[in-house]
């Protein structure tokens, strides 16, 4: 939060002077300084009260899971080749921006180290549904980390008529972070013992901690007797993922690829009376995203948690409180190497053409448009942004307002 409340400060301080480029101008990094030391100074004193963004980059996740693992380093030799081979595709999936894989990792990456876990855990759904919050298995198991019925009903999962709380990426995330919680206690802070537990049931674990003369505090998982050899492997499987990523680290195309805007997901409440496409709407999101996000809701039910986008009615109290004014177009001095009749057009131009927003810390081209009423790809269009450009605080963007 420190890293992030710096940047915004300096956003706004120097949000005029920033370095732009893609068609966004320059301004110097005098003007608006009056304006911008106004907006400073409406910020909160403590980092912590600054508003979450809206958007991360895909870096960010990365660094994130990276530096909540148990396991900081990975033992390449430990590890074997055929579920290397098999978790290969991952780190592809996580660079397609058409696919929902980084943003629902981030998530349930934040949930973890909001509980105090290892990120390792945030490899289980890799293993057990490929993150697809939709995925069932003919044997009974279904969603994104795949709860049998009777394992969902002992968690707290809602599980009714018309309702599979399995499938909500929500509450199944929140059963299995309390469940992984209480394994991860029981055996001693061991992530391998507690992730051994969640296969196999914690009962089966202590049974073969007893018949191997063990305890959470001498353990060794691998040599645990009377359990499954697929127990076994599932230790195996996310420390193999685990190399993946770390390998996938190396690679520029991936990087690249990484390097992008990703939503923030977050629970919000579903009105009563009210579906996920007409909610979806009202707030401006991508149906299909959505719905593929939330299998589990297929109709009006009272007090269903979606996963979807954070909004920003939900992480800011007053936008109009980070928001440095806008400069006018008279307010900016002419560059040197301009004389007055063509900086005089350019004016003109400039008040024809619409308004400028100088771009906030956390902002991305869909929470700017969408907050002036205009689509993504005529803001893009207009300040000459691919789909995939990043969006840096004291970038000045123009645009046409349509309300």
């Amino acid at each position: 939060m420190r890293r992030h409340g710096l940047s915004l400060a300096l956003g706004l301080l120097l949000g005029a002077g920033a370095g732009v480029t893609a068609g966004a101008q320059s301004l110097p990094a005098t003007a608006g300084l009056t304006q911008n030391i106004a907006s400073l100074a409406a910020l909160p004193a403590d980092p912590a009260a600054l508003p979450a963004p809206l958007t991360r980059n895909g870096h960010q996740i990365f660094a994130s899971f990276r530096e909540g693992l148990a396991m900081s380093q990975c033992d390449a030799d430990a590890t074997s080749p055929r579920w290397r081979k098999q978790f290969a595709h991952a780190p592809s999936r996580l660079g397609n921006v058409e696919d929902d894989a980084l943003p629902l990792f981030g998530y349930v990456v934040d949930e973890l180290r909001a509980a105090g876990l290892p990120t390792e855990f945030a490899l289980i759904p890799f293993v057990e549904s490929g993150y697809r919050p939709g995925a069932r298995n003919a044997s009974g198991p279904a969603g994104l980390w795949q709860f049998i019925a009777t394992t969902a009903r002992n968690h707290r999962v809602p599980m009714e008529s018309g309702y599979d709380g399995r499938l909500s990426a929500v509450d199944s995330t929140r059963a299995a972070v309390r469940y992984l919680k209480t394994l991860y206690g029981m055996f001693g802070g061991d992530w391998q013992l507690a992730v051994m537990a969640y296969n196999a049931g914690e009962y089966r674990i202590l049974q073969a901690l007893r018949r191997g003369g063990m305890n959470a505090q001498n353990a060794r998982p691998a040599e645990l007797p009377g359990l499954s050899p697929i127990t076994h492997a599932y230790v195996e499987k996310l420390h193999a993922l685990a190399c993946v990523l770390e390998q996938a680290e190396k690679e520029p195309e991936l990087m690249a690829a990484l390097d992008r805007p990703v939503p923030v997901l977050r629970g919000h409440a579903l009105p009563a009376g009210t579906t996920l496409a007409d909610w979806s709407a009202r707030n401006a999101l991508d149906p299909a995203r959505v719905a593929r996000l939330n299998p589990a809701v297929t109709g009006k039910r009272a007090g269903t948690r979606v996963l979807a986008p954070a909004l920003p009615d939900m992480v800011l109290g007053s936008e109009s409180q980070l928001a440095a004014a806008p400069l006018p177009p008279t307010a900016l001095p002419a560059p040197a190497s301009v004389d007055v009749a063509s900086t005089a057009v350019a004016s003109a131009g400039t008040a024809a053409a619409g308004r400028r927003h100088t771009v906030r810390s956390g902002e991305s081209a869909w929470t700017i448009a969408r907050r002036y009423g205009i689509p993504v790809k005529t803001l893009l269009s207009r300040n000459n942004l691919d789909a995939n450009a990043i969006l840096k605080p004291g970038m000045v963007l123009r645009f046409e307002e349509t309300r």
